[in-house]
């Protein structure tokens, strides 16, 4: 009896060393293992040869389990004598002190805590490897064989484990507790640069803050005083002619030593930074850091300003808003206190998803307006109510060709 108790737990042991290997995570392992934990390297090692670390338990499990199986029936036929009832007797006991004391027990433990049994379980499955490396290497003659003939490849190195980027995002989003919300945000948005682009989160062309050189010398002035930004692009006659940008408070140190000299405003000019509509965020961040500015303007292909992109704007896609940048500049959107929201035309359709938590389309229009505009295929007229994306949208003011202020609704606030 005392045999059979040694060879249950020899097969328990394979059993739950089996499902800790193949149910542990392999980036905590590498953590303790660059840590200095002999066990976790030595778990890395042998993961690292998964056919070699599979035969070599399997090897012990299945031979532990014949021993085990035979010495029942020795032990069931001296009690019971030779026939069928005692074969069934030890089939049927065998089975059961194999499937609950060996088997899913041992399996239920090594699934449920691998971290703690893999580096323990990693020494004698090492030592086993090496003292069995002969046979193994013969039974994976067979498997190499077998696998070669159905034209399947063995994955080493734990390629098998390895994350591509949605995996990541799942990852990420899954983490709970162990990552801060912000910086669980801030890694999420990361991901998401390479499908944005500068037409996402640039400042549209008719939003421009900018300078025109042929107005008066004073109205130059009072703009620079005025402006709550630290870079103006300047221009002549109009926006499509940009002669440079202005950094605003050298200009006015500039102007405060000497009276306004409009040719000396003019040298003072740094050169604008143009960039192509459609460059990916993630390609325009790093351009920004190799040609070392902190601003561009947008054009498309035929060299009309599209709008003006900044690091900021950049950056807020991966940290979030930036408060206080600039006190004149809203949210454009407001609580209408009735479960909805008054909304200015030229709202970012992102920064309403975002925000709100509403679901308008991303793949034509970037601004309210825009969406509006692209639904009614028509100039919009004051108080014309229509539905989108869940919503309610109705348009309450309307300057010139274009929706100024809409009231958006959303359903499930009715």
């Amino acid at each position: 009896m005392l045999a059979l108790f040694l060879l249950l737990i020899l097969s328990g042991f394979f059993s739950g060393s089996e499902t800790s290997m193949m149910a542990v995570n392999r980036y905590r392992l590498k953590t303790l293992a660059k840590a200095g934990h002999r066990g976790a390297k030595l778990g890395e090692w042998l993961l690292a040869r998964t056919d070699r670390l599979l035969s070599v338990i399997l090897l012990g499990n299945n031979l532990v389990n014949s021993a085990a199986a035979a010495l029942v029936t020795v032990i069931t036929f001296r009690t019971f004598g030779e026939s069928e009832l005692s074969l069934t007797l030890a089939t049927v006991g065998v089975t059961f002190l194999i499937l609950i004391f060996s088997e899913v027990t041992p399996k239920v433990i090594g699934a449920s805590y691998p971290e703690r049994i893999v580096p323990v379980v990693s020494y004698p499955l090492a030592l086993m490897l090496k003292l069995f490396h002969p046979v193994i290497w013969f039974i994976n003659l067979f498997v190499h064989g077998q696998l070669k003939l159905l034209r399947l490849k063995v994955v080493e190195d734990g390629g098998a484990n390895r994350m591509g980027v949605e995996e990541m995002r799942t990852l990420l989003a899954e983490s709970g507790s162990f990552l801060p919300q912000s910086h669980r945000g801030m890694l999420l948005n990361l991901f998401d640069l390479e499908k944005l682009t500068v037409d996402d989160v640039m400042l549209p062309r008719g939003e421009i803050e900018a300078i025109d050189l042929d107005t008066a010398p004073d109205e130059i002035v009072q703009h620079l005083q005025t402006s709550h930004h630290a870079h103006l692009p300047v221009f002549r006659n109009e926006l499509n002619e940009v002669v440079g940008i202005v950094h605003v408070r050298r200009a006015l140190a500039h102007i405060g030593e000497t009276s306004f000299d409009a040719e000396a405003f003019r040298d003072g000019l740094k050169s604008a930074y143009f960039v192509p509509s459609g460059t990916p965020l993630l390609t325009q961040l790093s351009q920004f850091q190799d040609n070392r500015q902190s601003l561009g303007l947008v054009v498309d292909e035929y060299g009309e300003l599209l709008g003006l992109v900044t690091v900021e704007d950049v950056l807020e896609e991966i940290v979030g808003e930036f408060a206080g940048v600039n006190p004149l500049h809203g949210r454009g959107w407001v609580s209408d206190g009735e479960g909805g929201y008054l909304v200015e035309g030229t709202a970012s359709l992102r920064e309403l998803n975002r925000k709100l938590g509403l679901h308008f389309a991303l793949a034509g229009a970037r601004t309210l307006n825009g969406l509006i505009m692209e639904y009614l295929e028509a100039m919009p007229e004051a108080g014309v109510t229509i539905r989108l994306a869940g919503c309610t949208v109705e348009i309450v003011q309307v300057s010139g060709r274009k929706v100024k202020t809409a009231r958006v609704r959303p359903e499930n606030k009715y």
